[in-house]
């Protein structure tokens, strides 16, 4: 992958290139970014960069690397447990998986990742094997005689036992390896890990560079990738999805209307406690990356329904497919009032659901909460 591939991301590309250029690889480095905002084939473009710079012969090397089948390049990825691999999940048994994935969407998220193993009512980690897999490899010696290059995507999946053990490696790493840690989140990263790192931080993609994409790789009409780049909040995998129709937003809404009708009739009405006792028990039952990813739906909602709320049309792109839910009805119920502490509830929900916390007593205690909130008046 060249970095003539990767969209937007100029000021960063050309830090690595002169950086590489002038014989300055920081031996680890941590990529910060978003879904959707190219740090994955930024990562694997620059190992190819770093790859390829000192290769006799540039052309073969490309080739290797635009397959993933460099043999100095390794990667390292959350995994874990499917009908295949019974138990010692490690990312070289899901090799073949993991390189049809990323050749068929390098912008491509965790959950869909999951979803390419059929685990994605699991939570993929990078455990222990894992550890023991990257110290392996390491300590062999460059298969071309040049730098080896270990890619570890969504690196704050590892666990601490993980952590710890690649602590020595990053400290004291074999001559010419180079560690790229991808993350979309760095506060879950422990801070022993983050000390050895530089740390890149990649901005969200903006609507310039998303239209570009659009228009180039998928030939979509300049009106319709612009209207899409509006919505797709600086994500070109969430862009994809706008464009190709998919229709996780639209359960995802069915199930936000539920709750949010349930919710305000539930207010001095017993009875109805029960049906946002069966919603929790409905979305408690999906895996936790889509619990994870319909609550970030939920935080988006009520941000739309609060900027129709106080007149800014112009930034709100959400349509309501449902024909007897209308957003403009909603929206004076989200305000200055409540709009803090119903973030700070979904966020903490968020929070607890990565932890492996129980599902449906958090989303019950949310719904709950939820209740008070949409009846809180308006601060003056």
């Amino acid at each position: 992958m060249n970095f003539s591939e990767i969209l937007g991301q100029e000021h960063l590309k050309n830090h690595l290139v002169k950086s590489t250029d002038n014989g300055r690889i920081s031996h680890a480095q941590l990529f910060v970014g978003k879904e959707g905002s190219g740090v994955l084939p930024t990562a694997i473009a620059y190992a190819q960069y770093i790859l390829c710079s000192t290769s006799s012969n540039k052309e073969a090397c490309a080739l290797k690397c635009k397959k993933l089948q460099h043999p100095d390049l390794h990667f390292a990825f959350p995994v874990s447990t499917n009908e295949t691999v019974k138990s010692k999940p490690v990312s070289n048994l899901f090799l073949d998986e993991w390189r049809k994935f990323v050749t068929t969407n390098p912008y491509g998220n965790l959950f869909e990742w999951l979803q390419t193993l059929g685990i994605e009512n699991k939570q993929g980690q990078i455990g222990v094997d894992e550890a023991d897999e990257i110290v392996k490899s390491l300590k062999l010696k460059s298969y071309e005689g040049g730098y080896k290059v270990m890619i570890i995507w969504m690196a704050e999946k590892m666990n601490t036992a993980t952590a710890n053990k690649l602590l020595k490696l990053l400290e004291e790493p074999p001559k010419k390896t180079v560690f790229l840690l991808i993350a979309e989140n760095e506060e879950q990263i422990i801070t022993t890990i983050k000390s050895r790192c530089q740390i890149l931080q990649f901005p969200l993609l903006s609507e310039t560079d998303i239209i570009k994409g659009l228009v180039e790789r998928e030939g979509t009409d300049p009106p319709i990738a612009q209207n899409i780049a509006q919505q797709a909040d600086g994500n070109f995998n969430k862009a994809l999805h706008l464009l190709h129709n998919d229709n996780t937003d639209e359960q995802f809404e069915q199930w936000f209307i539920t709750w949010i009708r349930a919710a305000f009739k539930a207010k001095g009405n017993a009875a109805v406690i029960q049906n946002l006792i069966e919603w929790s028990e409905t979305i408690a039952k999906t895996g936790r990356e889509t619990q994870k990813r319909f609550l970030n739906y939920c935080l988006q909602f009520f941000r739309q329904a609060m900027l129709l709320n106080y007149g800014t049309e112009e930034l709100v792109f959400l349509q309501p497919k449902s024909p007897n839910f209308k957003l403009e009805n909603f929206a004076p119920f989200v305000h200055s009032g409540n709009i803090i502490e119903i973030t700070k509830e979904l966020n903490d929900a968020l929070y607890h659901i990565e932890r492996n916390g129980n599902a449906k007593i958090i989303l019950l205690d949310l719904s709950i909460k939820l209740t008070r909130l949409l009846h809180q008046k308006e601060t003056s």
